[in-house]
């Protein structure tokens, strides 16, 4: 399969960046998300953390999930619509994971999973009979979800749990407003992955997570 160009970039770009975060730690810390950095007024590591890894085992991870799933998108939105989703997916994930964690100073993550996970879930939304590990898309969707909002409840792992679903939640929307005929046509299955983003909302209001 041709890599389409912005994909390519992109990719290219989370390498880089990656790389000197790396190898060097003094650059890494500047640039990483931070809770109490952000909140300090250091914004812009709510974007700058998404193009840093903790190792090349996690930039693999998400640059092949993006590698799979971003030509989809592009194919059916164009290289503008692909960088919208992807760069509000990011701010998504960084801004729930913010909302999530405000009072924990000391909370970091890292990661493009946000922005990854949009592409993914957008990906999803257009082509939802997709299989992913050997089931329908909109079924590992949702079954993805659940296990995230698991995850952010339990607190399993090392992992930007909040992340992954404010990035899902990001492309969900965003893919609905620029291709509104998904709702029409596939209204069963965009109710059916809407169904854990309310729970996580019920969730939150009732102070469960």
């Amino acid at each position: 399969m041709d890599i389409p160009v912005v994909l390519l970039v992109l990719m290219l770009i989370n390498l880089a960046v990656s790389y000197k975060g790396i190898n060097d730690i003094s650059f890494f810390r500047k640039y990483e998300f931070h809770i109490g950095s952000v909140r300090a007024g250091e914004q812009y590591r709510m974007f700058t953390s998404a193009f840093l890894h903790a190792d090349y085992m996690h930039l693999g991870f998400n640059m092949l999930t993006l590698y799979f799933f971003a030509p989809v998108v592009i194919a059916h939105m164009g290289t503008l619509g692909f960088l919208l989703v992807y760069f509000i997916s990011m701010a998504a994930g960084s801004m729930l994971t913010l909302y999530f964690h405000k009072d924990e100073y000391s909370y970091r993550a890292i990661g493009a999973s946000g922005a990854v996970m949009g592409v993914l879930f957008s990906s999803i939304l257009i082509y939802p009979d997709m299989e992913i590990n050997f089931i329908p898309g909109y079924i590992f969707g949702v079954i993805y979800l659940l296990l995230t909002i698991y995850g952010m409840k339990t607190k399993a792992g090392n992992i930007g749990h909040t992340a992954h679903f404010g990035g899902a939640i990001g492309g969900f929307i965003f893919t609905l407003i620029k291709m509104p005929y998904i709702l029409f046509d596939n209204t069963l299955i965009v109710i059916f992955l809407a169904v854990p983003i309310v729970i996580l909302l019920v969730m939150s209001k009732f102070g469960k997570l």
